[in-house]
């Protein structure tokens, strides 16, 4: 095989094993429903000979019961319910380091000018990779948090209909779960079950505000808990909190039109740079090599990505803080 082509046969290879990876990944992310046969066992009795099964299940339980119970597993937990996310923390660990792995192994790929270019580029690789997973979850949370806030308004108002047709408060919630659209449904209908298991419902509207922080869910979670106390036309309280709702969620919406061509801007001059210098690497290691290659004293482009990269995250953070608008 030609020496210039085993660059890109590597790069296949990468990319061949990332596709795969990552249609694992999603393929154990769609499916949340258990299998027949296991579902027809549960309500069956059918008891079969699995020990082998059973034990990896068990061990499994444990260990992620374990990973957990820590500080940082709590978290990794709520950040996988609040994005609806039907992985446990062990597993998504795993993932993490699958993609550190894969990432070390591009990075091995793209800096292959030199041996100190080599190692660098892995470990580049192998760390940015291993937030890639967290990346994902963060914005599968807000996309669905979003997605909620913007339904809120809707909800509130059939809340407030389903009040003035005699409902109480409990059906209600029953009825949103049933009518509503995703992610509204299956986050009201949470509440049910948690009410039917002997929840309070403060508690259980306070549990829904920790799986999807919102200002204007808090708003809705506060008037109720003092109607409940002090009593009131909570269908009235409904229709002020959701036209206040709806409007925010307008100007919201204005504000994203307006700022989006300065996203855009801040996501091409931090990406552009990056990846101009990958794919000269990969098309020609040795124009490169020098900016990799650390000696003793050491060269002047040694410093050129460290103070490039530096200033790319300055100018990416400016730019989307000037952007930021709160409503």
């Amino acid at each position: 095989m030609p020496a210039n082509i085993l660059p890109f046969a590597g790069a296949g290879v990468i990319f061949v094993v990332i596709l795969g990876v990552f249609m694992l990944i999603a393929r154990r992310v769609g499916s949340t429903a258990p299998a027949v046969d296991d579902r027809l066992s549960q309500f069956a009795s059918r008891r079969e000979d699995k020990p082998t099964k059973e034990k990896d299940a068990k061990a499994l339980a444990q260990i992620d019961a374990v990973v957990s119970k820590g500080k940082r597993g709590s978290q990794m937990a709520r950040d996988l319910a609040r994005a609806d996310v039907k992985l446990t923390v062990t597993e998504f660990i795993g993932v993490k380091i699958l993609a550190a792995v894969v990432g070390g192994a591009l990075g091995a790929v793209i800096g292959r000018a030199s041996t100190e270019a080599m190692v660098l580029a892995a470990l580049v690789g192998a760390l940015l990779f291993s937030f890639v997973p967290n990346m994902y979850i963060g914005n599968a949370a807000k996309a669905r948090v979003k997605k909620f806030n913007d339904q809120l308004g809707d909800t509130i108002s059939m809340m407030a209909n389903a009040l003035r047709s005699g409902s109480s408060f409990l059906q209600t919630l029953d009825i949103v779960s049933r009518e509503a659209p995703n992610p509204t449904s299956s986050e009201f209908r949470r509440i049910v079950q948690e009410v039917s298991l002997g929840l309070t419902t403060e508690d259980a509207l306070q549990n829904l505000l920790k799986r999807l922080p919102s200002d204007d869910l808090d708003l809705l979670v506060t008037a109720v808990g003092i109607q409940m106390e002090s009593g009131g036309n909570l269908a009235q309280i409904l229709d002020t909190i959701g036209h206040t709702i709806r409007e925010r969620v307008r100007i919201k919406g204005e504000i994203d039109v307006l700022t989006a061509q300065g996203k855009i801007s801040a996501y091409v001059i931090t990406g552009l740079p990056i990846a101009l210098a990958i794919f000269i690497t990969i098309l020609n290691p040795g124009y490169m090599a020098p900016i990799f290659t650390f000696g003793f004293p050491p060269d002047a482009w040694c410093c050129l990505p460290v103070a490039s990269l530096v200033m790319i995250v300055i100018g990416y953070f400016t730019i989307m803080k000037i952007i930021q608008i709160d409503v």
